[in-house]
Protein backbone atom coordinates (compact mmCIF):
# COMPACT_ATOMS: atom_id res chain seq x y z
CA UNK A 1 0.00 0.00 0.00
CA UNK A 2 1.10 3.57 -0.65
CA UNK A 3 2.86 5.11 2.33
CA UNK A 4 2.21 8.58 0.86
CA UNK A 5 -1.54 8.03 0.83
CA UNK A 6 -1.47 6.66 4.37
CA UNK A 7 0.42 9.72 5.58
CA UNK A 8 -1.81 12.18 3.74
CA UNK A 9 -4.84 10.64 5.42
CA UNK A 10 -3.36 11.05 8.90
CA UNK A 11 -3.29 14.84 9.05
CA UNK A 12 -6.14 16.13 11.17
CA UNK A 13 -6.93 19.14 13.27
CA UNK A 14 -7.98 18.93 16.88
CA UNK A 15 -11.60 19.93 16.25
CA UNK A 16 -12.13 19.43 12.52
CA UNK A 17 -11.06 17.00 9.85
CA UNK A 18 -10.63 17.40 6.12
CA UNK A 19 -11.02 14.25 4.08
CA UNK A 20 -8.34 13.91 1.37
CA UNK A 21 -9.98 14.82 -1.94
CA UNK A 22 -8.85 11.67 -3.75
CA UNK A 23 -10.19 9.51 -0.93
CA UNK A 24 -13.55 11.29 -1.02
CA UNK A 25 -13.83 10.59 -4.75
CA UNK A 26 -12.95 6.92 -4.37
CA UNK A 27 -15.43 6.47 -1.53
CA UNK A 28 -18.19 8.15 -3.53
CA UNK A 29 -17.56 5.87 -6.54
CA UNK A 30 -17.54 2.66 -4.52
CA UNK A 31 -20.84 0.84 -4.28
CA UNK A 32 -20.28 -1.81 -1.61
CA UNK A 33 -18.62 -0.80 1.66
CA UNK A 34 -17.82 -3.02 4.61
CA UNK A 35 -17.40 -1.16 7.91
CA UNK A 36 -15.88 -2.96 10.90
CA UNK A 37 -16.23 -1.19 14.25
CA UNK A 38 -14.51 -1.89 17.55
CA UNK A 39 -14.53 -0.70 21.13
CA UNK A 40 -13.09 2.72 20.25
CA UNK A 41 -16.46 3.69 18.77
CA UNK A 42 -18.47 2.86 21.89
CA UNK A 43 -15.83 4.18 24.30
CA UNK A 44 -16.78 7.66 23.11
CA UNK A 45 -20.30 7.00 24.46
CA UNK A 46 -18.88 6.20 27.86
CA UNK A 47 -18.99 2.43 27.45
CA UNK A 48 -15.87 1.09 29.16
CA UNK A 49 -13.75 -1.15 26.97
CA UNK A 50 -13.64 -4.76 28.03
CA UNK A 51 -10.13 -4.46 29.42
CA UNK A 52 -10.72 -1.18 31.26
CA UNK A 53 -10.07 -1.20 34.99
CA UNK A 54 -12.98 -2.50 37.02
CA UNK A 55 -14.56 -0.29 39.66
CA UNK A 56 -16.12 -0.79 43.07
CA UNK A 57 -16.94 -4.37 43.93
CA UNK A 58 -15.41 -5.62 40.69
CA UNK A 59 -11.90 -4.18 41.21
CA UNK A 60 -10.69 -7.50 42.61
CA UNK A 61 -11.73 -9.46 39.51
CA UNK A 62 -9.94 -9.89 36.22
CA UNK A 63 -12.48 -9.64 33.37
CA UNK A 64 -10.37 -12.06 31.34
CA UNK A 65 -11.05 -14.64 34.05
CA UNK A 66 -14.81 -14.00 34.15
CA UNK A 67 -15.69 -14.12 30.46
CA UNK A 68 -15.17 -17.84 29.94
CA UNK A 69 -17.41 -20.91 29.90
CA UNK A 70 -15.24 -22.36 32.67
CA UNK A 71 -15.86 -19.34 34.93
CA UNK A 72 -19.62 -19.62 34.39
CA UNK A 73 -19.62 -23.35 35.10
CA UNK A 74 -17.63 -22.72 38.28
CA UNK A 75 -19.63 -19.75 39.62
CA UNK A 76 -22.61 -18.83 37.41
CA UNK A 77 -24.03 -16.28 39.86
CA UNK A 78 -20.76 -14.34 39.98
CA UNK A 79 -20.52 -14.15 36.18
CA UNK A 80 -24.23 -13.29 35.83
CA UNK A 81 -23.94 -10.47 38.37
CA UNK A 82 -20.85 -9.07 36.62
CA UNK A 83 -22.67 -8.97 33.31
CA UNK A 84 -25.70 -7.40 34.96
CA UNK A 85 -23.38 -4.63 36.19
CA UNK A 86 -22.01 -4.18 32.66
CA UNK A 87 -25.54 -4.10 31.24
CA UNK A 88 -26.46 -1.33 33.65
CA UNK A 89 -23.43 0.70 32.52
CA UNK A 90 -24.32 0.22 28.87
CA UNK A 91 -28.00 1.08 29.45
CA UNK A 92 -26.95 4.57 30.53
CA UNK A 93 -24.89 5.15 27.36
CA UNK A 94 -26.25 6.92 24.28
CA UNK A 95 -25.23 6.57 20.62
CA UNK A 96 -22.64 9.17 19.69
CA UNK A 97 -21.93 11.08 16.49
CA UNK A 98 -20.00 8.15 15.03
CA UNK A 99 -22.94 5.76 15.49
CA UNK A 100 -25.30 8.29 13.95
CA UNK A 101 -22.97 8.94 11.02
CA UNK A 102 -22.87 5.23 10.19
CA UNK A 103 -26.66 5.10 10.23
CA UNK A 104 -26.68 8.05 7.83
CA UNK A 105 -24.10 6.37 5.59
CA UNK A 106 -26.31 3.27 5.40
CA UNK A 107 -28.97 5.49 3.84
CA UNK A 108 -26.49 6.97 1.37
CA UNK A 109 -24.83 3.64 0.54
CA UNK A 110 -27.58 0.98 0.56
CA UNK A 111 -25.04 -1.80 0.00
CA UNK A 112 -23.04 -0.88 3.10
CA UNK A 113 -22.40 -3.83 5.43
CA UNK A 114 -21.81 -2.96 9.08
CA UNK A 115 -19.93 -5.49 11.21
CA UNK A 116 -19.30 -4.71 14.86
CA UNK A 117 -17.16 -6.32 17.52
CA UNK A 118 -19.16 -4.39 20.12
CA UNK A 119 -21.95 -6.09 22.07
CA UNK A 120 -23.78 -2.96 23.28
CA UNK A 121 -26.43 -2.53 20.56
CA UNK A 122 -25.65 1.18 20.12
CA UNK A 123 -25.48 0.91 16.33
CA UNK A 124 -29.07 -0.35 16.24
CA UNK A 125 -30.20 2.35 18.66
CA UNK A 126 -28.63 4.95 16.36
CA UNK A 127 -30.67 3.66 13.43
CA UNK A 128 -28.37 1.32 11.52
CA UNK A 129 -30.80 -1.07 9.86
CA UNK A 130 -28.73 -4.25 9.69
CA UNK A 131 -25.72 -5.07 11.86
CA UNK A 132 -23.62 -8.21 11.91
CA UNK A 133 -22.86 -8.70 15.61
CA UNK A 134 -19.54 -10.50 15.48
CA UNK A 135 -19.31 -11.06 19.24
CA UNK A 136 -23.03 -11.21 20.07
CA UNK A 137 -25.22 -8.84 22.05
CA UNK A 138 -25.09 -8.32 25.81
CA UNK A 139 -28.82 -7.50 25.95
CA UNK A 140 -29.78 -11.00 24.81
CA UNK A 141 -29.51 -14.24 26.76
CA UNK A 142 -29.16 -17.84 25.73
CA UNK A 143 -29.21 -21.11 27.56
CA UNK A 144 -25.82 -22.41 28.66
CA UNK A 145 -27.01 -25.94 27.90
CA UNK A 146 -29.29 -25.91 24.84
CA UNK A 147 -28.27 -22.44 23.46
CA UNK A 148 -31.91 -21.42 23.03
CA UNK A 149 -32.05 -17.63 22.57
CA UNK A 150 -34.33 -15.73 24.95
CA UNK A 151 -35.05 -12.15 25.89
CA UNK A 152 -33.88 -10.98 29.30
CA UNK A 153 -35.90 -12.86 31.90
CA UNK A 154 -38.17 -10.70 34.03
CA UNK A 155 -39.88 -11.63 37.25
CA UNK A 156 -37.37 -14.32 38.17
CA UNK A 157 -35.31 -13.85 41.33
CA UNK A 158 -32.84 -16.57 40.37
CA UNK A 159 -29.35 -15.43 39.40
CA UNK A 160 -29.00 -16.56 36.71
CA UNK A 161 -32.56 -17.45 35.63
CA UNK A 162 -33.44 -20.86 34.27
CA UNK A 163 -34.18 -21.67 30.64
CA UNK A 164 -37.88 -22.38 30.19
CA UNK A 165 -37.12 -24.92 27.49
CA UNK A 166 -34.65 -27.23 29.22
CA UNK A 167 -34.09 -25.86 32.73
CA UNK A 168 -30.47 -24.94 32.10
CA UNK A 169 -28.98 -21.65 33.27
CA UNK A 170 -29.20 -18.52 31.14
CA UNK A 171 -26.05 -16.62 30.17
CA UNK A 172 -25.42 -13.51 28.08
CA UNK A 173 -25.44 -14.09 24.33
CA UNK A 174 -21.86 -12.93 23.87
CA UNK A 175 -18.76 -14.74 22.64
CA UNK A 176 -16.54 -15.71 25.55
CA UNK A 177 -12.84 -16.49 25.45
CA UNK A 178 -12.35 -19.97 24.11
CA UNK A 179 -15.63 -19.93 22.17
CA UNK A 180 -15.95 -19.74 18.37
CA UNK A 181 -17.62 -16.92 16.49
CA UNK A 182 -21.06 -18.02 15.35
CA UNK A 183 -21.00 -19.58 11.91
CA UNK A 184 -23.80 -17.23 10.79
CA UNK A 185 -21.86 -14.07 11.73
CA UNK A 186 -18.60 -15.40 10.36
CA UNK A 187 -20.13 -16.53 7.08
CA UNK A 188 -22.04 -13.29 6.53
CA UNK A 189 -18.91 -11.25 7.23
CA UNK A 190 -16.70 -13.12 4.80
CA UNK A 191 -19.38 -13.06 2.11
CA UNK A 192 -19.62 -9.29 2.47
CA UNK A 193 -15.85 -8.85 2.28
CA UNK A 194 -15.69 -11.04 -0.82
CA UNK A 195 -17.62 -8.42 -2.80
CA UNK A 196 -16.65 -5.15 -1.10
CA UNK A 197 -14.88 -2.28 -2.81
CA UNK A 198 -14.12 -0.43 0.44
CA UNK A 199 -13.17 -1.82 3.85
CA UNK A 200 -13.35 0.75 6.64
CA UNK A 201 -11.82 -0.28 9.98
CA UNK A 202 -12.97 2.01 12.80
CA UNK A 203 -11.83 2.06 16.42
CA UNK A 204 -10.47 -1.46 16.51
CA UNK A 205 -7.02 -2.61 17.57
CA UNK A 206 -6.76 -5.05 14.63
CA UNK A 207 -5.34 -7.58 17.08
CA UNK A 208 -8.33 -9.83 17.85
CA UNK A 209 -8.85 -12.73 15.48
CA UNK A 210 -10.75 -13.79 13.50
CA UNK A 211 -12.14 -10.23 13.23
CA UNK A 212 -8.71 -8.86 12.27
CA UNK A 213 -8.50 -11.34 9.38
CA UNK A 214 -11.41 -9.63 7.63
CA UNK A 215 -9.24 -6.62 6.77
CA UNK A 216 -6.60 -8.94 5.32
CA UNK A 217 -9.27 -10.67 3.24
CA UNK A 218 -10.31 -7.27 1.89
CA UNK A 219 -6.69 -6.48 1.06
CA UNK A 220 -6.36 -9.78 -0.76
CA UNK A 221 -9.18 -8.76 -3.09
CA UNK A 222 -7.63 -5.28 -3.54
CA UNK A 223 -10.42 -3.37 -1.83
CA UNK A 224 -9.68 0.18 -0.71
CA UNK A 225 -8.58 -0.10 2.93
CA UNK A 226 -9.26 2.87 5.22
CA UNK A 227 -8.47 2.93 8.93
CA UNK A 228 -9.87 5.37 11.51
CA UNK A 229 -8.01 5.19 14.80
CA UNK A 230 -6.27 7.63 17.16
CA UNK A 231 -3.48 5.08 17.60
CA UNK A 232 -1.23 3.15 15.25
CA UNK A 233 -2.28 -0.49 14.84
CA UNK A 234 -0.85 -3.44 12.87
CA UNK A 235 -3.28 -2.43 10.12
CA UNK A 236 -2.00 1.15 9.81
CA UNK A 237 1.00 0.50 7.52
CA UNK A 238 -1.17 -1.66 5.25
CA UNK A 239 -4.01 0.86 4.88
CA UNK A 240 -4.44 3.01 1.79
CA UNK A 241 -5.51 5.78 4.18
CA UNK A 242 -4.84 5.79 7.93
CA UNK A 243 -7.00 8.58 9.32
CA UNK A 244 -5.54 9.48 12.68
CA UNK A 245 -8.22 10.53 15.15
CA UNK A 246 -11.44 9.42 16.78
CA UNK A 247 -14.49 7.89 15.16
CA UNK A 248 -16.52 10.92 16.29
CA UNK A 249 -14.10 13.13 14.37
CA UNK A 250 -13.89 11.22 11.11
CA UNK A 251 -17.18 9.38 10.54
CA UNK A 252 -19.36 12.53 10.51
CA UNK A 253 -16.81 14.03 8.11
CA UNK A 254 -17.07 11.02 5.80
CA UNK A 255 -20.87 11.06 5.97
CA UNK A 256 -20.97 14.78 5.17
CA UNK A 257 -18.61 14.33 2.20
CA UNK A 258 -20.70 11.44 0.84
CA UNK A 259 -23.90 13.45 1.23
CA UNK A 260 -22.42 16.29 -0.80
CA UNK A 261 -20.92 13.99 -3.42
CA UNK A 262 -24.09 11.96 -3.94
CA UNK A 263 -26.63 14.79 -3.83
Amino acid sequence: MSQDSAQSGSETGSTAAALPEDLAKRLARARHWVVMTGSGVSAESGVPTFRDAQTGLWEQYDPLQLATPEAFARDPQLVWDWYRWRRELIARAQPNAAHRALAELAGLKPDLTLITQNVDGLHQRAGSPEVIEFHGNIHRNKCFECEHLVAESRGSTRRPPACLRCGGLLRPDVVWFGEPISSAALGASYRAVASCEVFLSVGTSALVHPAASLAQAALDRQALLVEVNPNTTPLSPLADYALEGSAELWLPTIASCMKQALS
